[in-house]
């Protein structure tokens, strides 16, 4: 099928990076491939392989950096690179309808291609050179991607259901050839195939790359003959556990640091939630009340020091301090006395 990759495009790539609202998906990617090259984009799941794949075939747009792709040069000219590219086995974006036949599939592509994808000139063509076009498309997508009909249970008949995982990815791949993309991105290439079935895959790449077609193939490793673009460099920028980078110009430990400093400061509040008064601290706080106290205790009733002493010894001063104490509690010794000498005193005036 030397004509869908009769121009592959050539991927250029510089400090290309994807931002989303929990992070980087990837970050500082760089890749030179020539046009008809087979690129690995390698990495963990979860790596941003995906989100590399969709920018580079124009389907997202890239936060950071620049790439060209052929004459594209993106993010600005991501329309026209969508127009010469194609996806496959993504999903959430190429996912088979299981319901539907292989055929059914086919054929549906082939209109989609015919009224969005071709010029309007071939819908102007009488109907039977359009469906004379459809098959030619139809076989030689088939056979580029390695789809045997024969070899199916119903032929074209047989539903997408009952298709192994590598008839599937087969069948993607022919889907989106049906459009003689000059860029084909494929994702998951190895998910949950056996190691021949990967050897398999990995042939089919390379006979499309081959043939001309710019391959971009998504996997856990790369092989040693293809342009290997790994996003474990996402990674190694810095992108923290919640998926956030550091700060311009700071580290995560540097953060972590400040983050430490505004926990010690929330430590220090009153228990009013007010902040101590500058230059004191709740210990000092605490010694000045204890202080006051005991000096409280130690002076007693002493007499302010701005007064004079009184006259007299101590024993004067205590006599005269105890004959102005108030006496008027009951039971009190000299408030017994007072009384008796009241009543004497009355008895004595009676007899006068």
């Amino acid at each position: 099928m030397a004509e869908h990759g009769a121009g592959g495009l050539a991927v250029s790539a510089r400090d290309l990076g994807v931002e989303g609202p929990r992070g980087w998906a990837f970050r500082g990617v760089r890749v030179e491939a020539g046009p008809g090259s087979l690129i690995a984009i390698e990495g963990p799941s979860g790596s941003g392989r995906t989100c590399l794949l969709l920018a580079l075939t124009g389907r997202m747009k890239a936060t950071e950096g620049t790439a060209v792709v052929g004459d594209a040069r993106l993010p600005k000219q991501m329309a026209a690179l969508r127009r010469v590219s194609a996806l496959a086995h993504v999903p959430g974006v190429t996912d088979l309808d299981p319901s539907l036949t292989v055929g059914e599939h086919l054929r549906e592509r082939v209109l989609l291609q015919r009224r969005f994808g071709d010029s309007l000139r071939g819908l102007l063509r009488p109907r039977g050179e359009r469906r004379g076009e459809a098959a030619l498309r139809i076989d030689a997508a088939l056979t580029a991607a390695g789809l045997d009909r024969d070899a199916l249970p119903k032929g074209l008949r047989t539903a997408v259901r009952d298709l192994e995982r590598l008839e599937a990815l087969r069948l993607s791949v022919a889907l989106a050839l049906i459009g003689r993309p000059r860029l084909l991105g494929v994702d998951d290439t190895d998910l949950k195939l056996s190691e021949a079935e990967r050897a398999e895959v990995w042939a089919l790449l390379r006979s499309l790359a081959a043939a001309g077609t710019t391959v971009l193939a998504v996997c856990s490793e790369a092989p040693e003959d293809a342009v290997a673009v790994s996003t474990r460099a996402a990674e190694a920028t810095g992108a923290d556990g919640d998926g956030v980078p550091p700060r311009a110009g700071r580290t995560r430990e540097t953060d972590e640091d400040d983050e430490d400093d505004e926990d010690d400061g929330d430590d220090e509040d009153d228990g009013d939630g007010l902040q101590p008064r500058a230059g004191e601290t709740d210990e000092a706080d605490e010694a000045d009340e204890t202080d006051e106290t005991d000096e409280a205790l130690e002076t007693g009733s002493a007499e302010p020091s701005g007064s004079a002493p009184e006259p007299g010894t101590g024993s004067e001063r205590a006599d005269r301090a105890e004959a102005a104490a108030p006496h008027e509690t009951p039971g009190h010794p000299r408030a017994d006395d007072e009384v008796k000498e009241t009543a004497d005193a009355v008895a004595e005036t009676g007899r006068a």
